[in-house]
């Protein structure tokens, strides 16, 4: 969106002073710098018209003429022409709407040309930004169907999006209460014959999906205000992503991205590859990385699942820590990734990183997240201290004089603290069912360091 002629008002380095109550909530496209009586026959409308008044005769006239092109304002330069803006002129911009801005002497045309034209590129770059990050949204959704695609697109324009079948059938909608407008959309989908989109009132833009002659599917999006190009270029890369999709299908395209970025295509390290399960915001605290585009991403119910290639697992795993805890599979070729991913959940701590090469073997190894859940409770009254203790007092089989000088504290303290424990579990930790449970849930969970 072009800059406000508000915000260019309120640049103090211009000290641009309004005449007129005029409200400046209006976009400035460019800036036109014009001594003619007339400018009007060499503008396009939204431009900052600057002058000195050389020519100004009719003031009224003036003004109509450059309400009549839809100008954005006028700037009104003081000091050379004129001291100061001329009455006329003020009268006539406060009765056809106009925003007046008074130039003072010291203000060059050129730096106000200048400061229009920083806040455009400013304004360009966002767009271009906004794009690329909608763009990485669209393609992570890809990998979880059509539908996700569509959720994403309606979000980023604000507005809702369709997926129609060849006969204008809703294949999805979002959100759903869009389906009310497909009817509408269906009856227009013929004239698609003859061209690559369609611009309909609403506004609404439809789009064939498909690489074929004939379309597979029409994307029909509708948002508040006319698309713009940024708009236009986003619903482009829906269009691309639901056209590979439609014809290779969903495991295709997850399988084509993963290769080409874990060892499919130059430059990119060779399998194997590790499985990460992270907090849901992984991806965002991948964004920005070298590592993150050798990774591959994708939702894994409430979290996230990362494929990165063995080499760079310790740098995306601290990366990714920061989205919440993480769990790592073992090394396996990329067609074994769904292997690498069911280590990954069971591996996945309450907090931190941890491998699955890290969990205890044999049948422990093997127990799930429920049964570290309920470990976590059982020992949840358990301070650090006694926790510590407890460990030290079941590695020695009970033995209290061992386990005291283990963890460096008298005996009677170990006793102390063991009929805490107990008392605290409402445990008997003379029964050998009770020990055996307690030391598999210690064992489960991150295990207390020493503590005296």
């Amino acid at each position: 969106m072009a800059p406000t002629l508000a915000a260019v008002a309120a640049l103090p380095a211009l000290r641009l002073l309004p005449r007129t109550e005029a409200p400046l909530d209006v976009p400035v496209r460019w800036v036109a710098v014009s001594e003619l009586a007339d400018p009007t026959p060499f503008l396009e409308g939204g431009e900052l018209v600057l002058t000195t008044g050389m020519r100004l005769e009719d003031a009224e006239t003036y003004v109509s003429r450059l309400v009549g092109r839809d100008v954005a304002g006028l700037g009104f330069g003081v000091g050379l022409g004129h001291d100061r803006v001329p009455p006329a002129l003020v009268e006539a911009a406060r009765v056809y709407g106009l925003p007046l801005l008074e130039v003072p002497r010291p203000t060059p045309f050129v730096a106000i040309g200048k400061a229009v034209s920083r806040m455009l590129a400013a304004e360009q770059y966002e767009d271009v930004t906004r794009a690329a990050k909608a763009q990485r949204e669209l393609a992570r959704a890809a990998l979880r169907g059509p539908d996700a695609v569509l959720a994403v697109l309606a979000r980023v324009l604000r507005g809702w999006a369709l997926l129609l079948d060849p006969a204008g059938e809703v294949r999805y909608a979002a959100p759903d209460s869009a389906r009310v407008r497909a009817p509408e959309i269906a009856v227009e989908l013929p004239r698609l014959a003859s061209a690559a989109s369609l611009a309909l009132p609403g506004p609404v833009v439809v789009q064939p999906v498909g690489l074929g002659r004939r379309p597979r599917a029409y994307l029909a999006v509708g948002t508040p205000d006319q698309l713009r190009p940024v708009a236009h270029t986003v619903v482009g890369a829906a269009v691309s992503l639901l056209s590979l999709l439609s014809e290779t299908g969903e495991h295709r395209v997850r399988e084509a991205l993963g290769r080409m970025l874990l060892g499919g295509a130059p430059g990119f390290p060779d399998e194997p590859v590790r499985v990460l399960l992270c907090g849901q915001d992984a991806a965002d605290a991948l964004e920005g990385d070298p590592a993150a585009d050798r990774c591959l991403t994708a939702p894994h119910g409430t979290l996230t699942a990362v494929i990165a290639p063995d080499a760079l697992v310790e740098r995306v795993a601290a990366l990714a820590v920061a989205a919440g805890p993480v769990g790592v599979g073992e090394a396996v070729p990329l067609t074994e990734a769904a292997r690498s991913l069911a280590q990954a959940e069971r591996a996945r701590p309450a907090e931190g990183v941890r491998r699955h090469s890290d969990l205890p073997g044999g049948v422990l190894g093997h127990l799930g997240d429920p049964a570290r859940e309920a470990a976590a409770d059982l020992l949840a009254p358990l301070d650090p201290s006694l926790r510590a203790s407890l460990h030290a007092y079941l590695a020695h089989h009970g033995q209290g004089d061992p386990a005291a000088r283990a963890l460096g504290v008298h005996r009677h303290t170990l006793r102390h603290r063991m009929r805490r424990a107990a008392d605290l579990l409402a445990r008997d930790l003379d029964d050998p069912t009770t020990r055996a449970e307690l030391w598999i849930a210690l064992t489960l969970t991150d295990p207390p360091p020493p503590n005296p």
